[in-house]
């Protein structure tokens, strides 16, 4: 590529790498992307279309450290080649090196903004050979640190997985009640609004998770000012739902028609927990009563909920949801309308193959059906750029209960 080529954004590599940056991949990955943005090396040109897309509409206040990192992957990366390293390249990693404090990181609660890009195709069952026409992006605040208590503010590959999933089949999810359990950084939620769910309930166990997820609503247009609700705006609600204490009556007042997960099948001692309450939400008297309750005022009094509205107008740039399955779009999948019960759908890497096992004999202890849908039901490939993210190590699990 020569210097005087300008690229496009647009281009898939630059695309990528953009794409990459914005989601604070490894370092190592987004050099790769800027390598083949420049045939092979990171020219000139590569250096300035970084530092105009990437480096200067970065906050250094909230993803300095990141930015020290790659910059010096960068400058080391352009200098072994024997190539010039541009000046506001040099002088911001100077920068980045004065006014940061490594020992920051070990304060347990270092944040950054990731800006997760989905590469949407237009009206195509394989996204790898289609032009991308658009993207659907979520930005979310995160942990940087996985120590234990900052988990639920990570994102995990699974989320990545669901929200994938739930993209390529927006006919599931439109105009369906969705609960979602551990929901952490609030990705699936965002999606799920996005495709347009009637009502979307995102909860988790851990009251600081519960506040970052607020907050990354509101960085995605859900608002939480419940004075501006109408009755035709759709309410995403934040709750604190701890599966161990969490009574049949407590589960009652949700009746969603879809209950979403990932990553939440990993730990022994809840699995009883997160089982008993499957069952509870799949079980259904009876199944044309799938609403969910209007407003804060019908759950429990000593509930902690949070509010949000969507602001923005979804339906301006819903994925129209091509994915094929067998080369037939899917419709066994769209219960409960045609008669089944509620499903569970269940994104989750097996860890231990012992601890899966427990969980499907909790289950089948509670008449649940737990089916693997991993192959028949492949979502689109929407985060190519994304290399740290192994889909083929994600299992996608559909749950339905069995009447007796």
């Amino acid at each position: 590529m020569e210097e005087k080529d300008e690229l496009q954004e647009s281009a898939t590599p630059c695309l990528h790498l953009v794409s990459a940056f914005l989601a604070r991949e490894p370092p190592d990955f987004v050099i790769s992307f800027a390598r083949d943005c420049g045939g092979g090396s990171i020219t000139e040109s590569v250096q300035s279309f970084i530092w105009n897309q990437c480096i200067n509409k970065s906050d250094v206040k909230c993803n300095g450290h990141y930015l020290k990192s790659f910059l010096k992957k960068l400058i080391v990366e352009v200098e072994s080649n024997g190539d010039v390293v541009l000046d506001e390249i040099y002088e911001m990693y100077i920068y980045c090196l004065t006014s940061l404090k490594d020992d920051e990181l070990t304060k347990g609660n270092a944040r950054t903004l990731r800006r997760v890009s989905f590469l949407l195709p237009k009206d195509c069952s394989q996204a790898s050979s289609c032009q991308i026409t658009r993207k659907f992006e979520v930005t979310l605040q995160c942990s940087l640190s996985m120590l234990e208590g900052n988990t639920g503010c990570s994102i995990w590959p699974a989320g990545l997985f669901l929200s994938e999933f739930i993209l390529s089949f927006p006919e599931l999810f439109s105009d369906k009640s969705c609960l979602e359990v551990g929901s952490g950084v609030g990705l699936v939620g965002v999606c799920l609004a996005h495709v347009n769910a009637a009502k979307v309930v995102l909860t988790d166990g851990d009251l600081s998770t519960l506040a970052n997820m607020k907050l990354n609503l509101e960085r995605n247009h859900l608002h939480t000012d419940m004075l501006d609700h109408t009755p035709d705006t759709k309410m995403v609600r934040c709750l604190s739902l701890p599966w161990e204490s969490a009574s049949e009556n407590e589960l009652h007042q949700f009746l969603p028609d879809i209950v979403l997960g990932a990553d939440v099948i990993y730990n022994p001692l809840c699995l009883p927990y997160l089982v008993r309450l499957l069952a509870v939400l799949l079980k259904r008297e009876n199944p044309k009563l799938h609403h969910l309750s209007n407003g804060c005022k019908d759950f429990p009094p000593d509930w902690r909920c949070f509010e949000s509205q969507e602001t923005s107008s979804a339906s301006d740039n819903v994925f129209p949801g091509k994915a094929k399955i067998n080369g037939d779009t899917h419709v066994e999948h769209l219960s409960p309308e045609l008669g089944q019960g509620p499903l569970a759908y269940i994104a989750s890497v097996i860890r231990n193959i012992d601890t899966f096992n427990y969980f499907r004999s909790l289950a089948e202890k509670e008449n649940l059906i737990v089916s693997d849908i991993t192959e028949t039901m492949k979502p689109l490939d929407l985060l190519p750029y994304v290399k740290s993210y192994q889909r083929s190590s994600i299992r996608m699990f559909k749950i339905s209960y069995l009447c007796k």
